[in-house]
């Protein structure tokens, strides 16, 4: 079988390569801070979108820097007892999806919510100012500003873990059965937020974006997805002179660092032919996670849809029941 990364044996010893704020912590324990301050209120609006069973919103909350964040939210119809809860992230550029893509949580009776990631393609607002490039892309939003909590991942991983507060929150929610998943961005929101809120019971994150930037652009895969970050250098760093410092600013936004946080049981999926989100990336933040965690491989597919995870997905969440 052709290998576009590390063998196996040796992704499960990777420890990544991209560099560390020395004020990781108190970076993110500053920002968790700034975001519960911001409580779990939300606004439910009946949506247009009517089904037998189940009650549908479009939901609204606001987030950092004063945000507009939509979502949408589905649950059973008919409730008797405190339910469990899914939160769902969506891929790079794209947007929460439709309600009917909620159903098939709902009928196996979840309330069920997925966020527009500010400024993609959904109906979540992104309206904090930076300086510098933003020309392609968003993981290079912000990296020019002094301010490094102008990072725009930054935020968005805080968006993440607000929608999942927000529904623990909810009346009819059970809190301590409530989960998360999401392919590509979404597998990363997923990670960071099982990461940023400790109270996550089960997290499956699906060939996870946003993780060891220096490991993709190292290999030569600063393309697709992480174009962005070889276009950063050559508009704004043409001769490398700030690589390092470029490369830890991204590790505040960076998986890896943010996973010994994470407590919540971990499934990752990852496809071992995957050059978009390179399986060694992944492994570099799941290879950090010291909560109970395992690791379903595909050794034939890349970053794309991967046979039968939903079913091995939801597999994992009923466990919570």
């Amino acid at each position: 079988m052709p290998i576009v990364d590390m063998p196996l044996e040796e992704l499960y010893r990777f420890g990544g390569l991209n560099e560390r704020p020395a004020d990781m912590d108190a970076y993110w324990d500053r920002a968790v801070a700034e975001m519960e301050a911001l409580g779990t209120g939300c606004e439910l609006q009946p949506a247009a979108f009517r089904v037998d069973g189940a009650e549908c919103f479009e939901m609204y909350f606001i987030g950092m820097g004063g945000a507009r964040i939509h979502c949408r939210l589905a649950r059973p119809a008919k409730r008797t007892d405190r339910l469990p809860a899914m939160c769902l992230y969506h891929g790079y550029t794209g947007d929460c999806g439709s309600f009917s893509g909620l159903l098939r949580w709902v009928a196996a009776g979840y309330v069920a919510a997925a966020m527009d990631c500010r400024g993609q393609g959904g109906s979540s607002e992104d309206i904090i100012p930076v300086l510098g490039n933003t020309h392609h892309g968003h993981i290079i939003r912000g990296l020019d500003d002094s301010d490094p909590d102008k990072l725009y991942f930054r935020n968005v991983f805080l968006d993440a873990a607000q929608m999942a507060r927000i529904v623990m929150a909810m009346e009819d929610v059970d809190e301590t059965r409530v989960g998360a998943t999401g392919g590509s961005q979404g597998g990363g929101l997923t990670l960071a937020c099982a990461a940023l809120t400790p109270k996550l019971n089960r997290a499956a994150p699906m060939v996870p974006f946003l993780c060891d930037y220096r490991r993709v652009w190292e290999m030569d895969l600063d393309v697709a997805a992480y174009a962005e970050l070889r276009e950063f250098f050559r508009h704004s760093d043409p001769r490398h002179e700030r690589e390092r410092e470029i490369f830890t600013k991204l590790g505040y936004i960076d998986n890896q660092h943010l996973a010994h946080r994470i407590r919540a049981e971990v499934k990752m999926f990852t496809g071992l032919m995957d050059t978009i989100c390179p399986p060694s990336t992944q492994f570099a933040a799941y290879n950090k996670i010291t909560a109970k965690k395992s690791a379903v491989i595909y050794p034939d597919f890349g970053h794309e849809n991967l046979p039968d995870s939903d079913d091995i997905c939801m597999a994992f969440m009923e466990e919570m029941k």
